[in-house]
């Protein structure tokens, strides 16, 4: 008896399949079902369109892990992180991670520090700006004084979640501009903003743009200082989305988080050099005093108090499970071994360029495996020309100006992540060579701005 090949049959080839030879619809509902193998190798086709992820030197967020730390991420795809009646281990996972962050930022126990996991840095800001509002709320009522001019200090290097939180909680942003010769902010400046309707002032370790870290135990002195003179209690939240795990490993001893008195809050990235794929986030307090309690949920679960303090509702648990593999996997000295060989590898690499003539480094990579770089004025090509040669190798190098106040100064980063070996390093170097020498040889007729069109000079 001969077998008729069938849309459902196991020996159908999946390019002789009917749906194969026409186009699916793109945006709306097609009429009718179609093989799973079908569905997943059309899918799997289209998304070879996108970049290579490994090769990607824009994003900070993690590209690789290990085959563990995948299996047991796709074993619990299904949990459900706000049901924690249903999944109390999961629950108490995080509660772990929370416990290990909180030490490895030096809080004092005796204070006790609290925390949530959140969906990146960018809920984590939200939940940190809310609590800062509600507790300058408070001391403002308690003083018998207005609360309808909240205001947040914060310099221009700030991710824009900083810009949206102030926009949807009615809060007057107080942005420190750029310099074109100085990145971070300094004491002075943060003073000179500073008042009584101040909720805080945000501080960011490892600057999305250059990836320099602000001098926040300067800031924090003189804020201290500050605030005994004038009565105030302006405090201050770290973003340490992207130097929260690497400054602990790297830099120990250098003083920006918990151990500083003025510190109230910290944000950190676990899907970026925390090395979880995307997404994860931590937000920590240093004590329960600084989390306002009328921000807090209470779930019952088994018994029990579970307090949630969270602005989404239902996602997925296996991030906070990933999270965990890498703390309880690396611990200190796995952690202190991965960022120390990023760390070289950036060094190197910013090393290498700095000796090829046309680049002025904006930053090297010490303080986290990030740095910029711009062109020297004479150079016949821009950083964006540059950026779209490297492109036709697959390299990803995101090309931008700098903030307000420096927006002359056009810049290329690059962002070294776990996954990124010195081999690639010095593949990357041979065709940043030849981009440069290509567009020496044959530059542009003009030459290409920031937005996609090209400028005369």
């Amino acid at each position: 008896m001969v077998k008729r090949f069938t849309e459902d049959s196991d020996l159908a080839p999946a390019y002789g399949s009917r749906t194969m030879d026409h186009a699916i619809p793109k945006y709306r509902l097609p009429d009718d079902e179609m093989p799973a193998r079908t569905a997943y190798q059309l899918i799997h086709d289209e998304l070879m369109l996108d970049g290579n992820a490994r090769l990607n030197l824009a994003t900070f967020v993690t590209t690789w892990m290990e085959p563990e730390a995948e299996k047991l991420m796709a074993e619990t795809f299904d949990k459900n992180m706000i049901d924690k009646d249903e999944y109390p281990q999961t629950a108490e996972i995080e509660t772990r991670c929370v416990n290990m962050l909180a030490r490895l930022f030096n809080a004092h126990p005796d204070e006790r520090p609290v925390g949530t996991s959140a969906i990146g840095s960018s809920e984590a800001v939200m939940l940190a700006g809310m609590a800062l509002k509600w507790n300058w709320r408070k001391r403002r009522a308690k003083e018998g004084a207005p609360a309808t001019t909240p205001n947040l200090v914060m310099g221009r290097s700030v991710q824009v979640v900083w810009e949206k939180f102030c926009r949807y909680w009615e809060v007057e942003p107080r942005y420190i501009p750029m310099r074109s010769d100085r990145y971070t902010l300094a004491p002075e400046e943060v003073l000179a903003l500073v008042d009584e309707n101040t909720i805080g002032v945000v501080t960011v370790l490892g600057t999305t743009f250059t990836g320099a870290f602000d001098p926040i135990a300067e800031i924090n002195d003189a804020l201290v200082e500050h605030n005994r003179k004038t009565g105030l209690q302006v405090p201050i939240h770290v973003d340490a989305a992207s130097g929260g795990f690497v400054a602990p490993f790297l830099q120990p001893a250098l003083l920006w988080d918990f151990r500083l008195p003025n510190v109230v809050s910290i944000n950190t990235s676990g899907h970026k050099y925390g090395l979880v794929y995307p997404g994860v986030g931590w937000a920590l307090w240093r004590g329960e005093s600084y989390l306002p309690e009328e921000l807090i949920f209470h779930v019952n679960y088994l018994g029990g108090d579970m307090p949630t303090f969270t602005l989404n509702f239902s996602r997925p648990g296996n991030q906070i499970i990933g999270q965990y593999y890498n703390l309880l996997r690396l611990g200190r000295a796995g952690y202190t071994q991965i960022m120390t060989n990023l760390r070289d590898t950036a060094l190197w690499i910013s090393e290498s360029i700095a000796r090829m003539g046309p680049f002025v480094l904006l930053s090297d990579g010490s303080s986290i495996p990030v740095f910029a770089m711009r062109l020297k004025d004479s150079s016949r090509f821009t950083v964006f020309d540059l950026s779209r040669q490297l492109r036709l190798r697959g390299w990803q190098v995101p090309a931008y100006t700098l903030p307000e106040n420096a927006t002359e100064v056009a810049v290329l980063r690059l962002v070294i992540r776990e996954g990124f070996s010195h081999d690639m390093a010095e593949l990357l170097m041979k065709d940043l060579k030849q981009a440069v020498t290509d567009l020496e040889q044959t530059p542009p007729a003009q030459k290409s701005g920031d937005d996609g069109h090209f400028h005369h000079n």
